[in-house]
């Protein structure tokens, strides 16, 4: 316990002097950062407070500090976060390197592949994108038509993905390709290759939040060297479900952040309370009431799996309980917020609006695609009938 005092006092020590003020502030969306080779910063304390937590490792707080990681204890990490937290400051970087492909890199990764990536993504120098979901095959994944083709010590890889999330911004990308077409799940395989690549192009997708972070991505005859394969030829689909479980835990793990800046009892009391301060509405009170005990149910559930894993146990499916509710959770947030803010929650643009009410309203569409994304709401609660409930089809 003294070396855990001690370390949390050095903790507190180091962000006092190494948090920029502006990064204790509620984070802006147009500075929010993926990394990457060719990121530019509006903020130039959003660049600082990455350098400093990617050099210190603390990024990635778990991670071997031989791949550029911290290297901490789950006690310590604890510590890094509680104290991120009483400061209030904001998550250095967005990155489907820390969230998903670095940790399968860790198990199922060579030691090229480790000491070539994880390091950049650390320090937020490389960003990636996801190439799973194609046309006509997205909850049936395994239907995927993707092909890579041997050519010595190169596969050929033709075909297209869809949604996917900042292609156009990426520096690389984890795909599924077949490279078997006698076999269904069993011809599948992950590959990692530059989007910068010949071969490779982008078209953004225009959502109905009016933004574009998804895209329709191309391949045609791109070449990736057979050694850029995440574990196995042809076993794919393990490592792909893998990294599923890291990405659905990772979007229930955002609700539970995102609850810092977008606090439902704030949006209560600044628009529903009167004079006295308090919200006197009584369906407003319930609705209120109805979001915060389920976010208290799903904190105390991912503590217990989270206290699970510390003895040995492994998350597993229950990954996508976290991501079910997760995605309900935050859809039903944005549902109140628009509620309770009448009139100036459906801002679009002008100066009528605070750029908080633009956010709002920006994301209240945004959260409409937490049910499809990582896994539909369906294909998770079969999942969670399946392989937690241990249901089966009578």
């Amino acid at each position: 316990m003294t070396d855990l005092n001690e370390f949390q006092q050095e903790v507190r020590t180091w962000l006092e002097v190494n948090c920029p003020a502006s990064m204790r502030t509620p984070m802006v969306a147009d500075e929010v950062t993926i990394g990457g080779r060719d990121t530019t910063f509006k903020n130039p304390d959003t660049k600082l407070w990455l350098e400093r937590m990617g050099n210190k490792g603390w990024t990635a707080p778990t991670w071997p500090k031989k791949y550029g990681g911290g290297g901490l204890s789950p006690q310590e990490t604890n510590i890094l976060k509680q104290e991120l937290k009483r400061i209030k400051a904001r998550v250095p970087m967005i990155s489907f390197g820390l969230w998903m492909i670095g940790p399968v890199l860790l198990e199922y990764g060579t030691e090229e592949q480790k000491q070539e990536h994880l390091p950049k993504i650390v320090r937020g120098e490389i960003s990636w994108c996801q190439g799973y979901s194609e046309p006509g095959y997205g909850s049936d994944l395994a239907g995927l038509q993707t092909r890579a083709v041997e050519d010595g010590e190169d596969y050929i890889i033709n075909g297209q993905k869809v949604w996917t999330s900042y292609a156009d911004k990426c520096d690389w990308i984890y795909a599924l390709v077949r490279t078997n077409t006698e076999v269904k799940h069993g011809g599948i395989t992950m590959i990692l290759f530059d989007m910068a690549s010949t071969g490779v192009s982008t078209r953004p997708i225009k959502l109905i939040s009016g933004l574009s972070s998804f895209c329709e991505t191309f391949f045609d005859d791109v070449r990736v060297p057979k050694k850029n394969v995440v574990g196995e030829v042809n076993d794919g689909w393990a490592v792909s479900n893998r990294l599923l479980q890291f990405e659905r835990e990772n979007i229930s793990a955002d609700v539970f952040a995102s609850d810092e800046v977008f606090d439902v009892r704030k949006i209560a009391k600044d628009y529903c309370s009167g004079s006295d301060g308090k919200v006197s509405d009584p369906l407003v009170r319930d609705s209120l009431s109805k979001i915060l005990m389920k976010d208290h149910a799903l904190k105390l559930t991912f503590k217990r799996v989270m206290e699970g894993t510390k003895a040995g146990s492994s998350t597993g499916s229950t990954s996508s309980i976290f991501k079910f509710i997760g995605a309900e959770l935050n859809k039903d947030r944005y549902e109140f917020a628009i509620d309770a803010m009448g009139q100036q929650g459906m801002g679009w643009e002008g100066k009528a609006f605070t750029p908080y009410q633009l956010d709002v309203a920006h994301e209240w569409l945004r959260s409409k695609a937490n049910s499809i994304e990582g896994g539909t709401t369906e294909i998770n609660l079969n999942v969670i009938a399946k392989r937690v409930l241990g249901l089966r089809d009578s």
